[in-house]
């Protein structure tokens, strides 16, 4: 199936939540981070609450009004959402987050997403936060000239996250 990206609708609120639960419990299972499905559950479920649906809901309408500001796009496979990615302007431009399904990852929709995003971005320098065990996200962002910076975090005390930084010079391959 094709994949569709574009800007998202206020009522696409009630679908992102839930997509980025999911995608979090096909992602960030780890037994030596300690991170299992409870513990996820706990932590990102809030977000597909009518409370997340909620902030969801305003941060796709504020995109709409502030798109220099704030950047979001969905995938769709036919009706469904199976990704999206997010970002913000202020001093530096920060990414995050970008999620695909599983089923969606492979086919080269990651990279047009980036595409989007670093199009927006234009020569700003951008940062973003990555789960260090993710190594597909990271050999991801790599090829599109994100670099570690040594800087750490454990996410909610227990998620262990990198700080990775795209300098305003790169001029990486965008496919």
């Amino acid at each position: 199936m094709t994949h569709v990206i574009e800007c998202p609708r206020a009522d696409d609120a009630s679908s992102l939540g839930p997509l980025q639960l999911r995608i979090w419990l096909q992602t960030y299972p780890c037994a030596d981070a300690g991170i299992d499905e409870t513990w996820i559950r706990e932590h990102r479920g809030p977000s597909a609450t009518t409370e997340g649906i909620a902030q969801w809901r305003e941060f796709i309408e504020a995109a709409g009004r502030q798109p220099d500001l704030l950047f979001c796009r969905v995938v769709r496979s036919g009706t469904e959402i199976v990704g999206f990615l997010c970002g913000r302007r202020d001093e530096m431009v920060t990414l995050g987050p970008m999620y695909l399904l599983d089923e969606a990852q492979g086919r080269g929709t990651g990279g047009r997403l980036m595409g989007e995003f670093l199009t927006w971005a234009g020569s700003a320098p951008i940062r973003l936060w990555v789960t260090d065990y993710n190594e597909r996200a990271i050999r991801f962002y790599q090829r599109y000239g994100f670099k570690a910076t040594g800087e750490r975090e454990l996410w909610r005390g227990k998620l262990p996250n990198m700080r990775m930084i795209r300098d305003a010079t790169s001029s990486h391959n965008l496919s």
